[in-house]
């Protein structure tokens, strides 16, 4: 299983399981989904290196982002 790690938006700094390696992450946040995109290639490959992990960066959110938002 590879790990998902997120940078920039409202989820930044946030670890998340994922299933496959899509170049494009939706992800539910409030009453919205916001959208992250993969950049560079996957980290720690190896056998004994830990989980592999990518890095996906803020795009958009599909509706607008308040204050209120968690």
């Amino acid at each position: 299983m590879a790990l998902a790690r997120l940078h920039g938006g409202p989820l930044d700094g946030q670890i998340i399981p994922l299933g496959d390696a899509d170049d494009k992450l939706i992800v539910p946040y409030s009453e919205t989904q916001v959208v992250y995109n993969r950049r560079g290639e996957p980290q720690n490959t190896g056998p004994a290196d830990g989980p592999t992990e990518i890095d996906y960066w803020f795009e958009e959110s599909l509706e607008d982002l308040t204050l209120d938002d968690d």
